[in-house]
């Protein structure tokens, strides 16, 4: 399906975003115009192996790249800005962003040796960016993060508005959300919502952060030992108030893994880490040096990710810190979806170990950074929107959201649960789906970028769960002569040393069906038929045996061409 756009409509479409949580990356096209919202990444699922993380398809982008004018970046979070070095390798658009955000960019883009060429803009509230056709302007809102805006994109046919992550947190820790530029620009008129639909299920109001602000003060008040604290790196107000927290209680912190580092740094280069004229934080070699009940050691892990200084603490495997009696850690986060069961492994190591374990939201030390029913309501009775399409949620948090609309007078016709890669066409008084392009998912591991394929992916699915059997034999095809083997061996499939009587019977029919082709084929016998031979003759066996389909892979030497190529299946 092709996208089908007239001259005097303004489309608005999702390459990342819809149906998922995270890879946040929105568009607004009027003719020859199109301004990018926000460019993240996406953490995967347990069952995709050996992938770091997941970026987006900027096909679309790529293909009408001289019409991308600028990208608009929300917040500093990493599901809205994590893609920018991968699509900054393949096009170097202008980026426009809060200061803090544009310096957790420009320290992303500096490690991959990408910052000299990267052209970005700081804006603020009062900013307004204008190009030929289209215009860009910003509104404060409150989340988990400072410096988080809504964003405008004022078009001919009307105002597109994009609220990014947001709640109404009455008394924030920082600025206060603008609710009077939100009521000015429901009275100007706006005739796209893109609303934030993360807790659409929950119905209350999120919790104020000031309180989490209190309820970590209370907790390391009351605790004896050590604080270790997990959280989001990124979480720059609930790092300050650590810090606040460390102050009142006489304690100094050292801070572990290196993308909390990088924002503890970056936060007192903005203000937004203040140590009140003290000095809180010390080196991590330095912890030894002071009591236990003196010791905040600030980490990464919050999410269980294996190789962050939580779960190496939890495993027994970090260099500097073991748990000690009396050692209290606080998971300052709740799961990211796919994250639970990483997430309680360390949690239940880290009780094995001794360790006292406050997490949960029932000891109030995390709340969400976005609005729940109430609070979603209340954004679309200010900004009144035309039309509305939820963003930033799975398909049930979409569709919950835009049954909300109707709540507050958005027709039902009006509302749009869309999938990325889907174009909505408006007018000043119509909207209407004009056609779908590319828009998936591309796998990053440590071997690169969109090279992991879900050729690869089955394969490292089957060798996770049913392991490799490898069959090696030497041939000599123009005597048609087995010479040696065939040899086996398993890697995660059967124990070696206690299978014996079933490694001899694969040995033994392995060696009757080679002989059979050798004999069968007449001249015409080669690698390929040998190693269809041991496909199909080995994967019954196997499973009749143990129920499991392993790798199979042949390696065969021809004794007159030596090693030839290694196939798997």
């Amino acid at each position: 399906m092709t996208v089908n756009l007239k001259n005097n409509e303004v489309g608005v479409f999702a390459i990342g975003g819809l149906n998922e949580i995270g890879k946040n990356m929105y568009g607004v096209q009027f003719q020859d115009e199109i301004i990018l919202l926000d460019c993240g990444i996406l953490f995967p699922d347990d069952d995709l192996l050996g992938i770091d993380y997941i970026i987006n398809d900027f096909s679309y982008i790529l293909d009408h790249r001289d019409k991308v004018k600028a990208l608009i970046i929300s917040h500093g979070h990493e599901d809205h800005i994590g893609g920018i070095p991968y699509l900054l390798m393949q096009l170097n658009v202008p980026i426009y962003a809060d200061p803090l955000a544009s310096a957790l960019i420009r320290n992303k883009l500096a490690e991959r040796g990408l910052l000299r060429d990267a052209n970005i803009t700081e804006y603020n509230e009062d900013t307004v960016i204008k190009f030929r056709k289209t215009s860009v302007s910003f509104y404060r809102t409150t989340h988990s993060i400072p410096e988080a805006f809504g964003i405008v994109v004022t078009t001919p046919p009307g105002n597109i508005v994009f609220t990014g992550d947001y709640k109404f947190d009455f008394t924030p820790v920082g600025e206060p959300a603008n609710l009077h530029r939100m009521a000015e620009l429901g009275q100007e008129g706006v005739l796209l919502m893109l609303g934030d639909s993360t807790n659409a299920e929950i119905p209350s109001f999120t919790m104020s952060e000031r309180i989490v602000g209190k309820s970590i003060n209370d907790i390391i008040q009351s605790v004896t030992g050590r604080v270790i604290f997990a959280t989001f790196a990124s979480n720059v107000s609930r790092l300050q108030q650590v810090v606040d927290t460390a102050i009142k209680t006489h304690r100094k912190i050292a801070v572990f893994g290196r993308s909390m580092e990088n924002a503890i740094k970056i936060g007192k280069e903005i203000g937004y880490i203040d140590e009140k004229g003290q000095d809180i934080f010390i080196g991590s070699r330095e912890i030894n040096r002071y009591p236990a009940n003196e010791i905040i050691i600030l980490c990464t892990g919050s999410q269980g990710e294996p190789m962050a200084a939580l779960s190496r603490i939890a495993n027994g495997t970090h260099r500097q810190i073991a748990i000690q009696e009396e050692d209290t850690v606080i998971f300052s986060s709740s799961p990211i979806p796919g994250n639970t069961k990483s997430v309680n492994r360390v949690i239940n190591q880290l009780t094995e170990t001794g360790a006292n374990v406050i997490h949960g939201k029932i000891n109030n030390i995390h709340t969400s950074g976005h609005g729940s029913q109430q609070e979603q309501l209340l954004m679309m009775r200010l900004l009144k929107p035309k039309f509305f399409m939820p963003v930033h949620g799975e398909y049930r948090m979409l569709s919950i959201q835009a049954r909300l609309a109707e709540l507050v007078g958005i027709d039902r016709d009006h509302s749009f649960i869309l999938s990325n890669g889907d174009m909505l066409a408006l007018t000043a008084d119509s909207a209407r789906r004009a056609g779908h392009f590319q828009a998936g998912d591309v796998y990053v591991d440590g071997s690169g970028i969109g090279d992991v394929g879900n050729i690869v992916l089955r394969d490292r699915k089957i060798l996770s769960e049913d392991g490799l059997v490898i069959i090696s034999a030497t041939l000599d095809y123009e005597n048609k002569q087995l010479i040696s083997g065939p040899d086996i061996m398993s890697r995660g499939f059967i124990y070696m040393r206690e299978s014996g009587d079933l490694i001899q019977q694969i040995q033994q029919e392995m060696k009757a069906a080679i002989n059979r082709g050798l004999n069968e084929n007449g001249n015409n016998i080669n690698e390929k038929m040998i190693r269809d031979i041991i496909f199909t003759s080995l994967k019954p066996i196997l499973f009749d045996k143990t129920q499991r389909s392993p790798m199979i892979l042949p390696v065969l030497l021809d004794i007159n061409k030596g090693v030839r190529k290694r196939h798997n299946h």
